[in-house]
């Protein structure tokens, strides 16, 4: 009897354009380590991801220094130009290594204060989920729309900010992608062909790294979790 796997995949093909670094933001020093090493090392430190993969493009010259032969972790130079080419490109790389039914959790190259807790919080969740689901926070502030000028406030209940690891059966993951029209994250995908993601309360320490004034909340919150 097959028992489902957990994989990670780590889309790491960006540029981080808005960080204005002169190099992709996943490879800049957060509390003297790359921020990718971060971000790999929650699910190496986390017993039920069977591997993870990082996707890079095929011409990325710093990937190679920063995580060389760590073990556990395999290397797919196969990024594309979106987050979903990526993924997508991954995802058909592994075809041969993964069965229809194992997990694959995608996790952002940028939001490497994830814990192994929470990735096992995920993973516990969703237990046998027929669709899968991905971690995310309920909207607490007043939320507010500009229009033409005009503001305005939305209702924020039942609103939630997505956050990664998102996570999917392979076969459906790869059919949603290889159907939807470009979306910003997985579970748009998945929605798009008629299915509804779970949601499970994650952690505000689940930053993504976007700005620079980013780097100094994150450090902050690796500092209290070492």
């Amino acid at each position: 009897m097959h028992l489902p796997r957990h994989f990670a995949l780590i889309p790491a093909a960006g540029v981080g354009a808005r960080m204005g670094a002169d190099c992709p933001k996943q490879y800049l020093l957060l509390a003297g380590e790359p921020m990718l090493r971060h971000t790999v090392a929650a699910f190496l430190n986390t017993p039920l991801i069977a591997h993870t993969f990082v996707v890079v493009s095929e011409d990325d010259p710093f990937i190679d220094e920063v995580i060389g032969k760590l073990a556990g972790v395999t290397v797919l130079r196969c990024g594309g130009a979106t987050r979903k080419d990526s993924v997508l490109n991954g995802l058909h790389s592994l075809c041969d290594l993964v069965a229809a039914d194992d997990w694959i959790l995608v996790h952002d190259a940028a939001r490497p204060c994830m814990t192994p807790a929470l990735i096992a919080k995920l993973i516990d969740a969703i237990g046998d989920n027929p669709v899968g689901g991905l971690l995310a926070l309920p909207v607490v502030d007043t939320v507010k729309r500009v229009t033409a000028g005009r503001v305005q406030t939305v209702p924020r209940d039942d609103l939630w900010l997505a956050q990664t690891p998102q996570m999917f059966r392979y076969a459906l993951l790869a059919r949603a992608l290889r159907e939807a029209a470009q979306v910003t994250d997985e579970a748009s995908a998945i929605e798009a062909i008629g299915f509804t993601p779970l949601l499970v309360e994650g952690h505000a320490c689940n930053l993504k790294v976007t700005q620079p004034a980013d780097i100094s909340m994150a450090e902050l919150f690796l500092s209290v979790q070492s």
